[in-house]
């Protein structure tokens, strides 16, 4: 059991915790550290995509051809973004069948499976962020709960519990606590946040999509 002792930092209490609580904290500080690399770059991600996403539907909104769009695209793929890849995706299957009676429908099954790859793309690390906002807390108790039961126990090896013996090893046990809030409520807000950025930015997708065939419809008549 911790000794009482006039060092109470929280660097001190964390160092004499017992082991598994000490285990648990790691194990928080490593699901934080995950966490926080995945907030950044999938925050990165969804800036470039918003980026990319604006600049296209002004290059295909702005009245050119679409055959050079496309010749374009296609010459830098790798450097579009997701849009653009759909639109590629189905202008691709159109040039190749634009002539039968099914492209459209080729055309449009091409774009909706370019769609999901992007989105699945996009959702990337999400689900993590969603696991950890929702786990650290029950580990971070876990941890509390040990710590206070391993500080209550000692006391059957003292003659008179006071305070002054059990508070140090109450307080270790709650430091559990707050880091694993302080690894949750970020990954929460993150994942709120770019759950709903992914969602409105697959709602330009489809629309774009639908717009796009009501196009290629017309020009097949």
């Amino acid at each position: 059991m911790p000794v009482a002792s006039a060092d109470m930092s929280i660097m001190s209490l964390i160092l004499n915790a017992s082991l598994p609580v000490q285990l648990i904290m790691l194990l928080l500080l490593a699901i934080s550290i995950v966490s926080w690399t995945f907030i950044f770059s999938k925050r990165m991600a969804l800036r470039r995509a918003r980026v990319q996403t604006q600049d296209f539907e002004d290059d295909f909104w702005s009245g050119g051809d679409l055959a050079d769009l496309h010749q374009t695209i296609a010459k830098r793929r790798s450097e579009q973004g997701a849009l653009a890849r759909i639109f590629d995706a189905g202008m691709t299957e159109y040039l190749k069948s634009h002539r039968s009676p099914g492209a459209l429908d080729g055309s449009k099954r091409a774009m909706k499976a370019a769609f999901q790859r992007e989105l699945d793309e996009m959702e990337t690390h999400l689900g993590f962020l969603a696991s950890a906002g929702s786990v650290s807390p029950y580990i971070g108790l876990l941890g509390t709960v040990w710590g206070i039961m391993h500080a209550f126990l000692g006391l059957s090896n003292v003659e008179q519990a006071t305070l002054a013996a059990v508070a140090p090893g109450i307080a270790e046990a709650l430091i559990a606590t707050a880091i694993g809030l302080f690894a949750a409520i970020p990954a929460v807000v993150a994942y709120n946040r770019y759950t709903d950025e992914v969602d409105r930015l697959a709602t330009r997708f489809e629309t774009f999509v639908e717009e796009f065939l009501n196009i290629l419809q017309r020009q097949s008549r």
